[in-house]
């Protein structure tokens, strides 16, 4: 149990005690004015009543305070569950969205490395036409300045033998 609730059932628990143990003078008649009127009553006995009365309504009042604020309570926890649900989902709504733009990123770079890797292939295969075409045309000039060099020496040759 709470600290609270022992010291109250203590102390009522030492009230009672009290009152057992002076019921004779709790008893004793005595007159009291109401204000408009005089009665005979026991001043004790009436006391009595009032501090019951008295602590019925703080129990009553503690009792409706606490209840009110478990209520409160739960209704701010749902509220909070509800909360954290709408987050959740938010939550896994950006992951899908910044999962898809990832896609979609990756398959922009894949379709610019395809269209780079054509690109590549196309300027090494004109490079390699234009490379071929510059061998054979180095090959041809060769074959050409062999040829001179051949008829000057085929010239120069029967010359030198006469």
């Amino acid at each position: 149990m709470r600290i609270r609730t022992i010291l109250l059932v203590l102390a009522i628990l030492l009230v009672a005690a009290f009152v057992a143990l002076n019921m004779d003078e709790f008893s004793r008649i005595s007159t009291l004015s109401l204000g408009f009127t005089t009665i005979q009553v026991s001043l004790g006995l009436v006391m009595l009543v009032l501090l019951a009365a008295a602590t019925v309504i703080f129990l009553a009042s503690a009792l409706y305070m606490q209840s009110t604020n478990l209520l409160e309570m739960r209704k701010h926890t749902k509220e909070l569950n509800s909360q954290r649900e709408l987050a959740d989902k938010a939550e896994a709504s950006r992951f899908t969205e910044l999962q898809n733009f990832l896609a979609a990123q990756a398959a922009t770079q894949q379709q610019r490395q395809s269209a780079a890797d054509t690109a590549l292939a196309e300027s090494f295969a004109q490079q390699q036409q234009a490379l071929l075409a510059r061998i054979e045309q180095s090959d041809n000039t060769l074959a050409a300045y062999m040829g001179q060099l051949q008829d000057k020496l085929d010239r120069a040759a029967p010359t030198a033998g006469v």
